[in-house]
């Protein structure tokens, strides 16, 4: 039960991380020291995604799930709980390649939103 609850955290907190990834941005707006944060994360998630590289929460979450009697999962966290309902037939590299560039665009965008915010206000 405990090895189940532990990879459930590793999930939240995986599940967190790209979210903060795609959308900690907007942060900005109310921390000025979330650049600081951000930023590093946005690009260890876009070299995991051009280098077709696999997060290494999901190996912990997999050991910890085989400590507690449950069965591990292949691949990595995307192809194994988003990519299933959005591209069934599993992760390729070109799709990793196009979710790489999603986070930089997100990024961007998100980062010129707050320096337009910023700005209009001065």
């Amino acid at each position: 039960m405990l090895w189940h609850i532990l990879a459930d955290l590793v999930l939240l907190i995986h599940f967190g991380f790209i979210v903060f990834v795609l959308f900690g941005g907007i942060l900005t707006i109310w921390w000025r020291w979330i650049p600081w944060v951000h930023l590093p994360a946005v690009l260890w998630a876009a070299a995991l995604e051009f280098g077709g590289w696999i997060c290494p929460l999901t190996p912990l979450e997999n050991r910890l799930l085989q400590a507690g009697g449950e069965a591990g999962y292949a691949g990595g966290f995307l192809e194994h709980y988003a990519l299933p309902v959005i591209y069934p037939q599993g992760l390729t590299h070109e799709i990793q390649l196009v979710l790489g560039f999603i986070v930089v665009f997100f990024t961007l965008v998100t980062y010129g939103f707050v320096w337009w915010r910023k700005a209009s206000y001065i």
